[in-house]
């Protein structure tokens, strides 16, 4: 299998499982996007460089994304999720290039690294061993994918 269709199998792969984790844990959430975020002790890249954009027009399908008001009675793992989803949207609200290719791989640096922190979310917290192993998988899958659209963007000049 050639390096195109192996990264190709693979964030396909990791799609997939995202949408499994999505359709199981949040795809009911407020936001109509399930609980997926940015967590502590990783960079936001919102162009993969490290610069924040953002345009202020995007709302995600009408729903705004500004900071969450966590309910009263949140647990630590509610609040991480919370923090997570926060910062992944900020990440995503990025200034777009008029690139089709640069604009996906840009938006999808932040929903990859979302994808990471609540899996190391569900594993601070988390006790069910599909769930953790679940978990396990996508962190690698994810920041395989990472490391590659931050090449392809450099190999790009972004």
């Amino acid at each position: 299998m050639g390096t195109k269709t192996t990264v190709a199998a693979s964030l396909a792969a990791g799609a997939l499982a995202g949408a499994l984790v999505l359709g199981g844990v949040g795809w009911a959430s407020s936001h109509g996007h399930g609980m997926h975020g940015h967590g502590a002790g990783h960079a936001m890249h919102g162009d993969g460089h490290g610069q924040q954009h953002g345009h202020g027009a995007q709302d995600h399908g009408g729903h705004a994304h500004g900071a969450t008001e966590p309910p009263a009675d949140a647990t630590p793992a509610t609040l991480a999720y919370i923090a997570a989803n926060d910062a992944m949207h900020a990440g995503m609200d990025i200034a777009f290039t008029n690139d089709a290719d640069v604009d996906f791989i840009l938006g999808m640096i932040p929903h990859h690294e979302g994808a990471v922190a609540m899996a190391e979310i569900v594993l601070e917290y988390g006790e069910d061993p599909e769930v953790r192993a679940l978990a396990e998988a996508i962190i690698a899958a994810q920041e395989e994918e990472i490391a590659w659209m931050r090449a392809w963007l450099a190999e790009r000049g972004h």
